[in-house]
């Protein structure tokens, strides 16, 4: 394809599942970014040849100049190096699979280049959905869902107008502790909530889907990019992750996305949009599906899934404290550092603590780092 992405986030799971999915296609790529993964990022810089690599430190950066000194290819590090990666003028579309705020400014820049946005990090619409989705509409930028779930409603609404939508059915599997009463989950360790049923992802992600926190952050991530208030949507378990979600039209109708639960299909959708073409991926296999059940979420014990609602239903900063604490409270727990109940405890504290309007990025990203700083401060170790 005469085509060029700009990866950034290119060593985590989507990042690496976007690469895969640009070799199968042959989509050439631009620009690449990573934390402080050198040895991955080399070997990715050695088959896919970008003109532009971001890395997260300075270290990180002399490492892999050191790394490619035989390649062409130009390294900075830190903010400006990732916004610059996210908005290099080569690349046609940005895929945005870095985890948390830090794909804020990127995010907005690529916007205003008005190139497609392959959207993964679903944080940025969590903390400033209002600023974004008004930035693409001024920009006549487009931003396409990577989310397995998000990918879903868009190809269910294809060709519909909005008036024709009644409700917004976003499913889940529940993860891997579904069913289970919170008291029980007091001595969970980090190993026990990574392993997800059905999904393989990166630790962070993991870990939000066993609390329940990456449905809530979907459910506000849903509200922004189709426009809907959160009454318009519905949470719907379902464990064998084959519906990934669905749409109830006005008239009763209910049309459904299904297909086995692989990343780099919503991932190639956004990439070659409108148009689909051959994948790697398997192909769903109905004779071999015993059963698809459903469940109501339980709010009770699942308090975080609770706690990102009434976010969604309170907006201004609500969403953007509650995403930042539990990015800060999550880390801790896989250090070993918190309890996985307590994950929880973090993130209702720093909400309870923070108010106000989200007008402005400024004031948006001035919130996360005062959530993130309240965290450390009042749940940290001495």
């Amino acid at each position: 394809m005469d085509y060029k992405i700009s990866v950034i986030g290119s060593t985590g799971s989507i990042g690496r599942q976007t690469l895969d999915v640009a070799e199968n296609l042959g989509i050439k790529v631009a620009a690449l970014s990573a934390n402080s993964q050198v040895e991955l990022i080399s070997q990715q810089a050695r088959k896919f040849k970008p003109e532009f690599i971001a890395m997260g430190n300075e270290k990180a950066a002399k490492d892999l100049r050191v790394a490619l000194s035989d390649m062409d290819v130009k390294i900075g590090w830190g903010e400006e190096a990732l916004t610059e990666a996210a908005a290099i003028d080569s690349a046609d579309c940005l895929v945005t699979a870095v985890s948390g705020s830090v794909g804020l400014k990127p995010t907005l820049a690529a916007i205003e280049k008005k190139k497609r946005i392959a959207f993964a990090n679903k944080e940025t619409l969590v903390c400033s959905g209002e600023i974004m989705m008004k930035k693409v509409a001024e920009c006549g930028a487009e931003l396409l869902p990577v989310d397995s779930e998000h990918s879903a409603i868009f190809q269910c609404l294809e060709g519909r107008g909005k008036e024709q939508l009644h409700k917004i059915l976003l499913t889940g599997s529940g993860g891997p502790f579904r069913g289970k009463k919170r008291e029980t989950l007091e001595n969970i360790t980090p190993a026990d909530a990574l392993k997800h049923p059905t999904w393989s992802m990166g630790a962070k992600i993991s870990i939000d889907s066993a609390t329940m926190m990456n449905k809530g952050l979907e459910f506000i991530e849903a509200m922004h990019l189709f426009a809907v208030k959160p009454e318009d949507i519905q949470i719907v378990i379902h464990p064998q992750s084959v519906i990934h979600s669905m749409v109830e039209l006005v008239d009763g109708t209910v049309i459904a996305q299904l297909g086995c639960p692989d990343m780099r299909l919503p991932i190639q959708y956004a990439l070659t949009y409108p148009n689909r073409m051959p994948s790697r991926s398997e192909h769903l296999d109905f004779t071999t599906l015993k059963d698809l059940t459903f469940e109501a979420p339980d709010f009770e014990n699942m308090p975080c899934l609770r706690l990102a609602v009434e976010c969604a239903k309170t907006g201004g900063i609500k969403p953007c404290v509650m995403s930042a604490a539990n990015e800060v409270a999550v880390h801790m727990f896989l250090r070993g550092e918190l309890g996985y109940n307590r994950i929880y405890d973090c993130v209702q504290a720093a909400v309870d603590h923070f108010d106000g309007p989200a007008d402005d990025i400024d004031v948006v990203i001035e919130a996360d780092r005062a959530a993130r700083e309240f965290v450390n401060k009042n749940f940290g170790k001495a």
